[in-house]
Formats: structure tokens, sequence, C-alpha cells
């Protein structure tokens, strides 16, 4: 068996020689620096290597979900954390022939568009340490639904030594099936519900969860088909959002537990705010690591590719973690101005000579641009 090292830390074994001069760790860096092209071609040509090497690299080896929790684990607590789950569609508008790309209803464009959809577990530590642990990319030939991917990567996750003490997600995980089989692991719960979910406050008396009067702390009310809950009312662009609340102490008794009637907003918003970390992780894929600009066609590569992308995301963390870098955009940000700085420093005599041809409507606007800022 061969090991590779990143960054002095193995991320996996594998069993053949490498064949290709790209790498694991060169793709991920390049993903992390190229602002604007990703392709073979480009890798190759930061890199002084062929084409061919790059894609020979992004089919060479088939990385799996297990990859990615052994390359976070070493950074997170791994017991009494939340777990969230959520999906994020990844564009791909122009695309005709790559698998994997179907349509899904986008959160972002409010409409079903064309792309591929990533489903993720994301993790919250005790200590607040934050980091992806499981991921699927929707595959239809499978067969699966997205709430099947998610009851198999939250069983993948205890089983590979996760303990959390709650699961929380939207509204689209809210179902029965679900929170049924959360509360058979011993896992508390937070997800939100429809505004149309059926709940009792008297055991037999069924009312849409929107129109109850719910104070700040909650209400103590019975969820059809599943049992007692706490639920949450919290309000979004005008918008009325519910979340329950329960633990696995909570059964079918007629009286709540002390841990579900003691439960208070401010802890509602501290699992709410964890939650919230998924949402600024998938943002942060995109406008960082480069997950949707891809232009490789099969699965293999395409997987390849959106590990590398997650990995580039866990690394940017463990430097936040050890304050090398403010926070996940400071890298690309700051990586170019040194570059930019000697480049205004060439252009700006040039430009200085070329000033007597420039046409009258340059020149008032360069007027315009060194006047001095008056306040």
């Amino acid at each position: 068996m061969i090991q590779i090292f990143h960054k002095n830390q193995m991320i996996r074994e594998i069993t053949r020689p490498p064949t290709a001069l790209c790498t694991l760790p060169q793709y991920i860096g390049f993903l992390l620096s190229e602002p604007r092209t990703v392709s073979c071609s480009r890798v190759g040509e930061v890199l002084e290597i062929s084409h061919d090497s790059v894609n020979r690299f992004l089919y060479r080896e088939t990385y799996t979900p297990i990859d990615l929790f052994n390359e976070a684990k070493s950074s997170l607590d791994l017991v009494g954390g939340v777990v969230s789950v959520d999906d994020s569609v990844l564009d791909k508008p122009y695309s005709k022939h790559i698998e994997l790309v179907s349509h899904f209803y986008s959160g972002k464009h409010h409409a079903v568009v064309k792309g591929l959809n990533l489903i993720t577990l994301y993790y919250t530590d005790p200590k607040g340490h934050h980091l992806p642990i499981n991921f699927r990319i929707y595959d239809k030939s499978e067969g699966k639904t997205k709430n099947d991917y998610f009851l198999d990567m939250l069983t993948e996750v205890i089983e590979w030594g996760l303990s959390p003490i709650v699961v929380t997600g939207d509204s689209w995980y809210s179902s029965v099936n679900n929170l049924k089989t959360i509360r058979e692991c011993g896992l508390g719960l937070m997800f939100a519900v429809e505004a149309n979910r059926t709940v009792s406050e008297i055991k037999g008396t069924w009312i849409q969860v929107q129109k109850i009067d719910i104070p700040e702390d909650g209400l103590i009310v019975w969820l059809k088909d599943f049992g007692r809950v706490k639920v949450f009312r919290t309000f979004l662009k005008d918008q009325k959002r519910h979340y329950v609340i329960s633990f696995p102490e909570d059964t079918k008794a007629d009286k709540p537990s002390d841990k579900l009637e003691g439960f208070s907003f401010n802890e509602f918003e501290k699992w709410h705010d964890d939650h919230w970390k998924i949402e600024q992780f998938h943002r942060a894929i995109k406008q960082v690591c480069n997950i949707e600009r891809f232009q490789v066609r099969g699965k293999v590569a395409i997987h390849t590719h959106v590990f590398a992308s997650i990995c580039g995301f866990v690394e940017l963390q463990k430097m936040c973690a050890v304050d090398l870098i403010k926070n996940c955009y400071a890298v690309q940000r700051n990586l170019f101005n040194d570059v930019i700085s000697q480049f205004v420093g060439i252009f700006s005599p040039r430009l200085e000579r070329l000033k007597p041809h420039f046409s009258p409507s340059i020149n008032a606007l360069l007027l315009i641009s060194n006047a001095p800022h008056q306040t």
C-alpha cells in the first residue's frame, strides 16, 4: 500500500502508484487560487504539465465520503456537537453532455434550474469548530431520494465514530420518517417544518402550525404522527418560519420531559446559528473553491473535482482555526495584491505618456478620478 501525504497528514491509502504528474494537493491549490477558468488545460498551463496528466488524475482515484470524514475529524471534537443537513445546486446552465446534471429546485434562483445537486452533512463541535463530514452528489440512476441519501449519510458518520447530540435541517428533510429515525438513533433534533404541518395543543384537536399563537420561548405541542415537540416561530424577511425541537427522552407520554419544557429561545438560537454554518459553507465552496467551475463530463472526474473543492474548504477552515487567515475568503482576496501593485506601478508611467493621445472624454474621466476626495 502506498500513502499520499498532504501537509504532513495522510489523506488516504491508494492501491497502486500514481501515474499522473498532477496530485490532489496541487489540484486543491489550483482551485483555491485560480480566479476565473478551471479546466484541465488551464491546470496544465499553470503547473507546466500536460492537460492529459490532469485528466488522468481526475479519473484515476475514486474518492469516497469517508476520505472527507478522515480529513476533517482530526480538527473536530466528535462528541456532543450539532450535525446539519442541507443541499445546494451547483449551476451548470449550459451543459449538454455532463453526467449527473439534471434539473433541481434552487433556493438561490427560486426556480428549477440545471445543475448538480450536492447534499452535505456539516458538523459543529462543542468548541465551535465546524467542517463538512459527508457528502453525496444526487444521481437519479441510483433511484434514491434526497431523504434516502440523508439517512444513509447519517448512519455512516455514526458508524465512523461521530457522537452528536442533535441533528438539524430545513423543512425538506423534516418528514415523519426522518424525524422518527433520528429519535430511534437516540439523538435530539431541530427541523424547520412547513406552515401547513398539523399540530395539537390538546390531543385529538389538530390545527396548522401557522395558525396557533406561539410565545417567544416556544410552545409544547403534539406533532401529528410523531409525538411531542417544542415549536418556535421566527421571522425572515417578514416570512414566518417554524421549527420543531425534540429530544430522545420525549416519548408519547402525556407529560413532556423537563428537558423539553426548559429548552429556551437562547438555546434554540444557538442551534439555529450552528445550522446556518452549512449555508455559509455552500456559499464559500462556490465563491472561493471553484466547485461549480469544471469542464469534465464523467462521473468519476466530477466526484474527484467536488471532493477536491470540499477538501480545499476544509484546509481553509483549518488555517482559520490556527489564525493563519481571518476567514476563508482571505487567501484568494490577498493572493494577487503584490502582482497588481507591481503592474499598476509599471503601467501608470506609460499611461501618463499616452495622455496626449487620449480623447477629451477619457482625459475628463482621468481628471475626475484623480481629483481630491471631498467629504
